[in-house]
């Protein structure tokens, strides 16, 4: 038994035992708990849940977006990776420049009604294909406002300069290892009400050095137990991985704070689905030894060994 995929799994136990039933800002519902922390030991294993297949490649391909300090979706698309459509598409139906069927309240709708299913997914297809195909179309309804990509690599000041965080936590890493200042900060008060597409929900991430490794502690204010959190989990692994290898280190723990952690209504029968099934063990994660710099890294230069799994679960998504 993998004590780190366990950690995943009495965190869903917890909350369908102990949350509260809460009202939240997509009309689902959810039970949640307040306060929650995880702790993963990176020296296991490479902590991708095997009670449900999740793909590396959204994963790492979201991660490499985030490095590359980029906003817009056509990258991810690129990449076959679909997980931020939703919220720029929200952004293209509720403008004056959106011409077509009412996709209000989409998101729940297409669960609910197979003849507007249809025309969601005829909507979402053709608008995949103008933010591939049309620059014009991809600058103006592509791009998610400042995001993680954005306040990681270019934090805006008020007197117009930019900060590069994580470069400037990799330099300090190097050079004051016990610092207690390796924070980086997506929660930027400034652009949230009014620029993102989402305020970030994985906030703030701190590293630690000791005993020649590296490890790392996410803050993460809202936690979607089902869907967002297994691949946050991946995502920070495979960050600390790739830091640790920047820095000439071995990697430690990941550290995973919840704020609200919560699993939404439409969910539990999934979970449910998922603590029933028995775990293997975790795989392994492989990087390319002649990888120079993080902000260089390509899909290609990151593999995952001896991943087994059980089949994924599908569950709708709250927008």
């Amino acid at each position: 038994m993998t004590v780190n995929e366990q950690q995943y799994l009495d965190l869903c136990q917890h909350v369908l035992a102990k949350g509260h039933r809460k009202s939240d800002r997509t009309g689902t519902g959810t039970m949640s708990v307040f306060g929650y922390q995880m702790r993963f030991d990176l020296q296991e294993g490479f902590p991708l849940l095997t009670t449900k297949k999740i793909n590396f490649n959204l994963i790492a391909s979201e991660l490499i977006w985030f490095l590359r300090g980029d906003t817009n979706i056509r990258y991810l698309l690129e990449n076959n990776n679909n997980i931020w459509n939703e919220w720029a598409f929200k952004r293209w139906v509720e403008s004056a420049s959106y011409r077509g069927p009412d996709m209000t309240d989409f998101g729940r709708r297409q669960l609910v009604d197979d003849s507007f299913k249809a025309a969601y997914q005829a909507a979402m297809t053709r608008f995949k294909e103008q933010i591939l195909t049309d620059d014009q179309f991809a600058a103006e309804f592509g791009d998610l406002g400042p995001v993680y990509g954005k306040q990681w690599r270019h934090w805006e000041t008020s007197r117009g300069e930019t900060i590069d965080q994580l470069s400037d936590v990799i330099a300090s890493l190097k050079t004051s290892p016990d610092s207690r200042r390796h924070l980086v900060t997506a929660w930027n008060p400034e652009d949230i009400p009014s620029n993102m597409a989402l305020p970030p929900c994985h906030a703030l991430f701190q590293f630690y050095v000791a005993d020649g490794k590296l490890s790392c502690q996410l803050y993460q204010r809202s936690a979607d137990i089902f869907l967002g959190v297994p691949f946050n989990i991946a995502s920070y692994a495979l960050l600390t991985h790739l830091m640790a290898k920047e820095v000439g280190l071995e990697v430690g723990e990941f550290i995973h704070t919840l704020g609200d952690a919560h699993i939404y209504s439409n969910h539990e029968t999934q979970v449910n689905e998922q603590l029933r099934r028995q775990m293997y063990e975790l795989p392994t994660l492989k990087i390319n030894e002649q990888l120079g710099s993080i902000f260089d890294v390509e899909l290609a230069d990151l593999k995952i060994e001896g991943y087994q799994s059980h089949p994924p679960i599908k569950a709708p998504i709250a927008v």
